[in-house]
């Protein structure tokens, strides 16, 4: 069984890596947006890979039309693949959009937001503290 893990982890690596270069090519749609394969897992007995995508913007159309469009196209890439790849059987390819750098960024922004919020407190609080060797009147 760990032999069987091991072989889906390479033939993930390299569909990863197929994958890339044939977004790069094959795919001419152009209000795709700028994607990234974050990740391809494929299962132990090689008959699907779950490709996730991460797609760089802000807009949710954006980001629904290019998920369609690599779905669109997941069965002449799955052929291109064929031909690129020595297994006697390539993976039924899913796409999903990956929003991990989405989430990211939102979690980044949360955090910058406490942050500032610390500081001002804590401006405020030594601006509001006697300093030493001060007297209150």
């Amino acid at each position: 069984m760990p032999h069987d893990f091991s072989r889906a982890r390479r033939v993930g690596e390299q569909i990863r890596r197929e994958l890339a270069d044939l977004l790069r090519s094959e795919i001419t749609e152009p209000d795709l947006g700028m994607l990234s394969i974050s990740d391809v897992r494929v299962s132990p007995e090689l008959s699907q890979a779950r490709i996730y995508i991460s797609i760089l913007h802000d807009d949710a159309q954006t980001t629904d039309h290019t998920m369609q469009v690599l779905r669109d196209h997941s069965g002449r890439l799955r052929s291109h693949l064929a031909r690129r790849m020595r297994i006697r059987a390539i993976p039924r390819l899913e796409f999903i959009h990956d929003d991990l750098i989405e989430r990211g960024a939102g979690l980044n922004r949360v955090i910058e937001n406490a942050v500032q919020r610390d500081r001002q407190k804590a401006m405020q609080y030594s601006a509001n503290t006697e300093q030493p060797g001060e007297k209150k009147k």
